[in-house]
């Protein structure tokens, strides 16, 4: 997806890209959906759905992963599942989630049987990022209903929820990829879940979506809530089972998307809720964008209200540039994308003329000298501009990319840099003539 004045509201693209140093959507070369963030070692990983370019119904073919160790500046991984991994699904690549269990990591995910009806399918991998692969060969849970959240007892048992129109909860064993003992349909009341108005088939609010965890000794249990457009709305209770009380609204309906879905971590200190709307250029309910902000609890462990913002919340500690950093870590960009790299990983690629980068809050301390990137272009190449605090902020240093014959061909080129010192924000803006693309990067470091 490239932002450009290609799309349709050439005003409305000059409105947003003004405004582009904003830190939400956390991801805006692709659309995503369905956040599910998980916190392992000193990173969040998140774990979203991907809209398809131009949808106009729900076109999801694959996951996505991407991870932050300042929920700022957001590492994009390489997609660590699809529907190819299940070769009994057929479509619908919905929201799912991973949670890490006796060095593994499992990812249960609603797809589409190839028989026809939902299903709830699990991958399983030794590594956080992937690959996953199908854990059992077939359906997990299949009942027609959608969206798995999954959630460790302090007593070591494992609870799976699911639903829409129901909600449903089952027990896992310790092997993570069976049942123990069948599905209980949770009993959705009023005082349990809220009231909906103006439906008569579905009387409380709970819709899908659900996300359960535990926190200082309370059970929560949110979910996205009525439709269409969707809220967020969560209930407590004094064990993963219930009984539920409603707690009320957490974020209300708004934005281009009529949907919504939650997850909450805390992290560094903090507490993090993760959502999705249609922000981007393009976007609308079948064209999503995950977003971030952070809140407090209130003092009875209560959620306060949440508003969409641009912002998103502040940064946790700074990003070290003197250590090498993948060019696919950013808090901002324009214009770019990314694909899988021959050496490992991803790299930042379809770089035209005027496109950038931000890397919000980097630490030069006591001042930078020299630049290196790890590039690649089949065509011309062009320049690397470096500059801090804006786009056409002070320029720091000017790296230029030669031709290396070939898009995955590597070359490490090297520049002075001035001026660069304590904690600014990054600007990599890339220049060169025409409008073919200019050159790929895997990696950058400072000195």
């Amino acid at each position: 997806m490239k932002i450009s004045t290609s799309w349709p509201s050439l005003l409305a693209t000059m409105t947003w890209l003004s405004g582009a140093r904003a830190d939400n959507p956390i991801v805006q070369d692709i659309y995503t959906a369905d956040p599910a963030p998980l916190v392992y070692g000193d990173r969040v990983y998140l774990f979203t759905g991907h809209d398809e370019d131009n949808a106009t119904t729900y076109d999801m073919r694959d996951w996505r992963l991407f991870s932050s160790a300042d929920m700022v500046n957001w590492q994009h991984h390489a997609s660590p599942m699809s529907l190819a991994t299940f070769t009994w699904a057929s479509d619908r690549a919905w929201a799912g989630q991973v949670i890490a269990r006796n060095d593994k990591f499992y990812y249960y995910v609603p797809v589409r049987h190839s028989g026809g009806r939902m299903a709830i399918g699990v991958g399983v991998s030794d590594s956080v990022t992937g690959p996953y692969e199908d854990a059992i060969g077939g359906p997990l849970v299949e009942n027609g209903e959608i969206d798995p959240t999954v959630f460790i007892d302090d007593d070591g048992q494992a609870y799976l929820y699911w639903g829409n129109p129901n909600l449903w909860y089952a027990k896992l064993n310790e092997d993570m990829i069976s049942l123990s003992g069948g599905a209980t349909q949770v009993e959705l009341t009023t005082e349990g879940f809220g009231t909906r108005e103006g439906n008569p088939d579905r009387n409380t609010t709970f819709e899908e979506g659900p996300w359960i965890y535990k926190r200082n000794g309370i059970y929560y249990l949110v979910y996205a809530a009525n439709c269409c457009a969707e809220d967020i709305r969560y209930s407590t209770g004094p064990s993963a089972t219930g009984p539920w009380t409603y707690g009320g609204l957490i974020m209300a309906a708004e934005g281009a998307s009529f949907t919504n879905h939650p997850g909450l971590v805390d992290f560094k200190g903090g507490s993090y809720f993760f959502y999705h709307n249609g922000a981007l250029p393009g976007g609308s309910g079948f064209t999503r964008s995950v977003a971030e902000e952070s809140f407090a609890y209130n003092t009875d462990g209560s959620i306060p209200l949440i508003p969409m913002t641009t912002g998103g919340p502040s940064q946790v500690g700074y990003l070290d540039p003197y250590v090498r950093q993948e060019a696919e870590t950013m808090a901002w960009s324009v214009g770019i994308e990314t694909e899988d790299c021959s050496e490992g990983g991803l790299n930042v690629c379809w770089i035209n003329e005027g496109d950038y980068i931000k890397v919000k809050g980097v630490d030069f301390g006591a001042g930078a000298a020299s630049y290196a990137a790890s590039v690649a272009s089949a065509l011309a190449g062009g320049e690397i501009e470096l500059r801090i605090g804006s786009i056409d902020g002070t320029l720091i240093g000017t790296c230029s990319v030669p031709s290396t014959g070939g898009w995955q061909s590597w070359e490490t080129v090297t520049c002075s840099v001035e001026d660069a010192a304590e904690v600014q924000d990054l600007f990599l803006v890339f220049r060169g003539n025409g409008s073919d693309p200019l050159f790929n990067i895997d990696w950058w470091q400072f000195s």
